[in-house]
This record gives structure tokens, C-alpha cells and sequence, in this order.
């Protein structure tokens, strides 16, 4: 494993599993005590991973919020906010979202090969286009970008996303931020998708801590012999 960054995927989900309701605006799960915790965890972290989806849908500009936080990456010799990295399947992304505009830091879109110049000629000098093999895996992603020399990479979504890294067995730390209320729509999208997970009911994923976050709960389970000790590193240092 010491060949792949360390991962870890973090989200914030309702009581009942869902990421967002199934129409617009946008559901805000997480509350300012909890975005507060992720800022940290961003800024700990040497990329910040989503899918294109989650681009075109949240147009979210992935940038460490805190000045404080900013100043103290710069004073380590690194960009104010983590690389910002997407994955598409298809090329569809918008140029002007906040995603490439947004930023002082390295913008990176990972394709297929066939999809490298269409999207290069899109998107210009906004963002390093990199193609990788036409079935497109993050096995292969992640191992690109430890050859970037990333060490730590943050993956925030979406349910697709983290459905192919979990069960890709690619994370070495879980975080869940649970939101007080139901959402109750199948439409709606959800953390995680079909498939088969190296963690189920024969084998328990280790709960490294669980706290209360104004009025949500954060979970952290460690998810390879990497993650979290009970009681360890803080959110978003490895032990």
C-alpha cells in the first residue's frame, strides 16, 4: 500500500443514507461546527478528489476555507488549498465552474485516453487533462497521482465515487457526518451504490471514534491496517 496515497473518503449523509434530495436546491446536510471539521481535514490533505458529477451538480469550489488554515499550508511551502481532481467518463464539464475558476492550486480531470484532446481543447489551459486506459479505474487513478506525489487524498464524492473506492478496498479512513433528519426519497441519491465490499457482516470495519459535532455525529472507521487507531491521529493526520 505504500505505493498509493493514503485515502480518506468523507461524507455527510442523513439518518437514513442519502447524500442530497432528488431535486434542486441542494440539501445541506453538514452544519458550520462540521464544516469547520472537514476545513481542517482539507487542509491536511494533498488533493481533494470528486466525481464530474459532483461538479456539475454542486458546482463546489473545494478550497480550504480559514485563512488561519491557508497561511499555515504556505508557511509548509504548499498551495493554500489542496489540488482539486475530478474523473469523468465523458468530458462533460463546464469550463467556467467554480471547479477550474476558483483557486490558486493544480486543477487535474482524469479521462480515458480517446477523451484527452476533446476535453484539453475544452477546457484549455484551466486544468492538466490526464488520460488513462479506456475502462478507467481509480485503482489506476490513485496510483497516478502517488506518482504526483500525492500522499494524502481527500475524497468528498459523490455516491458513485464512493462506491468505486470502497469497493476498490482503497480507503484507509471512513468519515461519516450524520445529519439529524430523514430525507425518505428513493430518488434521492445515496452514499453508496450497489456492490461487493471487503467490509460486510463477516467482517466489521473498526470504529476508530465516534463524537458528537453540534448536532451531528462523526464516525471514523479505519478501513485498512493504515487508518486510524482507536483514539488516534487527529481527523485527517495518519497515524
Amino acid at each position: 500500500m505504500t505505493d498509493r496515497p493514503y485515502v480518506i473518503l468523507s461524507a455527510a449523509m442523513s439518518i437514513d443514507g442519502y447524500l442530497d434530495t432528488a431535486s434542486p436546491p441542494r440539501l445541506a446536510l453538514s452544519n458550520e461546527a462540521d464544516f469547520d471539521r472537514v476545513d481542517e481535514v482539507r487542509a491536511h490533505c494533498d488533493a481533494i478528489l470528486v466525481g464530474a458529477r459532483t461538479v456539475r451538480a454542486d458546482n463546489p469550489r473545494l478550497l480550504v476555507r480559514s485563512e488561519q488554515r491557508r497561511s499555515r499550508r504556505e508557511a509548509e511551502g504548499r498551495p493554500p488549498s489542496p489540488w482539486k481532481v475530478t474523473v469523468t467518463a465523458t468530458g462533460d464539464l463546464d469550463p467556467q465552474s467554480r471547479f477550474f475558476t476558483f483557486g490558486d492550486t493544480e486543477k487535474l480531470v482524469y479521462c480515458p485516453g480517446s477523451l484527452t484532446r476533446g476535453i484539453r481543447e475544452r477546457l484549455g489551459d484551466r486544468a492538466t487533462i490526464v488520460g488513462l486506459a479506456e475502462e478507467l479505474t481509480v485503482v489506476d487513478l490513485v496510483g497516478e497521482l502517488h506518482d504526483r506525489g500525492v500522499r494524502t487524498l481527500l475524497v468528498e464524492g459523490g455516491g458513485t465515487v464512493f462506491t468505486q473506492f470502497l469497493a476498490s478496498d482503497l480507503v484507509d479512513e471512513l468519515q461519516l457526518a450524520i445529519a439529524p433528519f430523514f430525507v425518505g426519497d428513493r430518488r434521492a441519491p445515496r452514499l453508496i451504490g450497489d456492490g461487493t465490499f471487503p467490509w460486510n457482516s463477516d467482517r466489521r470495519a473498526p470504529l476508530a471514534e465516534s463524537r458528537r459535532v453540534g448536532d451531528m455525529v462523526l464516525l471514523r472507521y479505519a478501513l485498512s491496517e493504515r487508518g486510524p487507531a482507536p483514539g488516534g491521529s487527529h481527523p485527517g493526520e495518519p497515524d
